[in-house]
């Protein structure tokens, strides 16, 4: 029996790393190739993206990507993963399009992406599916939710939203045309789930702005503005109010720049001529005619904010009068490095203002109340909250049933599981694909394993310990001392005892097996001395570096 399957790859049980295929009869379509960013236990990793293992074994399946808007959590794997799937065609509103084919041209040896540019009223065929886009607000303009047709029934995935009354840059949301989509039968709808957990609505980027513009009207020297270089809406607000306040507006950190040049072209920034200027022309100016809107509010360590904060930016210096608004949330994980951050400033004297002091962000998701509102207007027979933690799933989950969809239409389901659906029900399959982490370091793309990042943590917790040992291949005795490295464990100088007793252990291992006669098993020894002397300095430290042993036979 034909059933339509639905797989999540990335975005359940996580917040980004969004991905998500229909499938019928082996044509597949995907939506949003996200990454999300590693977690503290994930030393050296860049990002994490999703595992595309089932992709590649049916790459000439796919029929087409459609992104449905420019955040990297929706967009950022496509440089990672296109050329491993065929390089399928991609469906983008103007703005994602352009930061997807800037970003591209960092990768110089990928293909060349062959984006089509779709806009809300679009209808799209890639059969079996029929797609229809519809404009969400969200907190980056030409954000799209899907009505897609399929053969068991017609599928809503809302994209990122919230119900913005006063939104920046575009009307407010369409509940007529929402309603009327709701009107065509909605066997299932799959619904963002990020701010599931938030009781009421959420903020208007209107209440945001009044209070941006208190801040504008109190602040005696500059003010500097550190945000997220996707959140377009924002970078608008403070243009228009630095303008509003005779300041001119200094745009500092590469994609902060490459992103507002991208919206300018495409009108959804707007300047007056000379609004933006250089630093160097900053500088000949009063600090209360200037504006700085720069990069680093999750005190990223090669920021633009982080690199003020430490002196060492090339023209900027904190002065007392500076006002220094942090206009975003904290990601989870960046709370103590953020906090460091403001302290930093405080100390020298300025003023700091951040979203949980007054209202100055807005997230782009949608509260309960907005949730609830959702799934009024579409009516679905069965429900799949997506985008979040599993508790904000949940949360969604609850809400659905309060709204009156029987529990067992629920569909609560994790990353890797195959849903078969069709008009009268579903099952979630006792298949599953691959959903691991795949992780990026560097130009290396799924190369660190849990291995190698288990290693990582080691020695990122205990350090590590390398051991030197010159054997005479003839004697099969050790020549001289073996030589001691220590990184990250003890400081060699104030360890004399412990290095001489590790010395005489060693010493003792490594004659005791070489010198047993017949051919030498120098892997069995490298494994004794890692066991025995790793042994003996947790008894002596309590903890466990990495030990590393080197024979050299001479």
């Amino acid at each position: 029996m034909k059933k339509l399957k639905i797989i999540p790859l990335g975005g359940i049980g996580e917040v980004g790393n969004n991905m998500l295929l229909l499938e019928y009869e082996e044509k597949i379509l995907i939506i949003d190739m996200g990454f999300r960013f590693p977690e503290e236990n994930m030393p050296g990793i860049d990002y994490v993206i999703p595992n595309i293992s089932y992709l590649k074994k049916k790459k000439e399946n796919i029929i087409g990507g459609i992104i449905t808007h420019g955040h990297y959590d929706h967009i950022g794997a496509i440089p990672y993963i296109m050329k491993e799937i065929g390089n399928p065609p991609l469906y983008a509103s103007d703005l994602a399009e352009e930061i997807i084919s800037k970003r591209q041209e960092e990768f110089s040896n990928e293909p060349k992406l062959r984006i089509s540019e779709i806009k809300d009223g679009d209808n799209l065929s890639l059969p079996p599916f029929k797609i229809e886009f519809f404009k969400q607000n969200h907190n980056i303009p030409g954000n799209l939710g899907l009505f897609i047709e399929t053969p068991e029934g017609n599928v809503v995935i809302t994209s990122d939203f919230k119900f913005d009354k006063n939104p920046v840059n575009e009307k407010p949301t369409d509940f007529k045309k929402l309603k009327r989509i709701g009107e065509r039968g909605i066997n299932l709808l799959i619904s963002d789930s990020t701010n599931a957990e938030k009781e009421g609505h959420s903020l208007s980027e209107g209440e945001i702005f009044e209070n941006l513009d208190k801040i504008f009207q109190q602040a005696k020297g500059r003010i500097i503005t550190a945000t997220f270089s996707s959140l377009i809406n924002r970078l608008q607000q403070m243009i228009t109010l630095s303008e509003k306040h005779n300041r001119k507006v200094v745009v500092e950190g590469f994609s902060l720049k490459t992103n507002v040049k991208i919206s300018q072209k495409l009108g959804y920034i707007k300047a007056k001529k000379g609004t933006l200027i250089s630093p160097q022309k900053a500088m000949k100016l009063p600090d209360s005619q200037i504006t700085i809107l720069c990069t680093g509010a999750q005190g990223e360590e090669r920021a633009v904010l982080m690199k003020i904060a430490n002196g060492e930016h090339k023209y900027i210096r904190i002065k007392s009068k500076d006002s220094i608004v942090f206009s975003s949330s904290v990601i989870p994980g960046n709370e103590r490095i953020v906090q460091i951050l403001k302290d930093e400033f405080y100390r020298k004297k300025a003023d700091v203002y951040h979203y949980e002091m007054m209202d100055i962000h807005a997230g782009g998701h949608a509260h309960q109340e907005e949730l609830k509102k959702m799934i009024s207007l579409m009516k679905p027979k069965f429900l799949l909250p997506y985008y979040g933690h599993f508790s904000m799933i949940s949360a969604h989950a609850r809400m659905g049933e309060e709204m009156g969809i029987p529990k067992k239409n629920i569909i609560l389901a994790e990353n890797g599981q195959i849903i078969e659906i069709d008009r009268n029900g579903y099952e979630i399959s006792k298949k599953k694909v691959p959903s691991s982490n795949v992780m990026v370091d560097g130009l290396g793309i799924g190369d660190v394993g849990n291995v190698v990042l288990r290693d990582r943590q080691n020695l990122a917790n205990d350090g590590m310990f390398v051991i030197i040992v010159a054997v005479d291949r003839q004697k099969g005795r050790v020549k001289g001392s073996p030589d001691i490295i220590s990184r990250g464990f003890v400081y060699l100088n104030e360890s004399q005892d412990l290095l001489k007793e590790t010395r005489k252990k060693t010493l003792s291992i490594v004659n005791k097996a070489a010198g047993s006669g017949g051919a030498v098993n120098w892997s069995y020894i490298k494994d004794n001395l890692r066991d025995k002397i790793g042994d003996f300095l947790y008894t002596k430290t309590k903890r466990r570096p990495m030990i590393l042993p080197v024979i050299i036979e001479v």
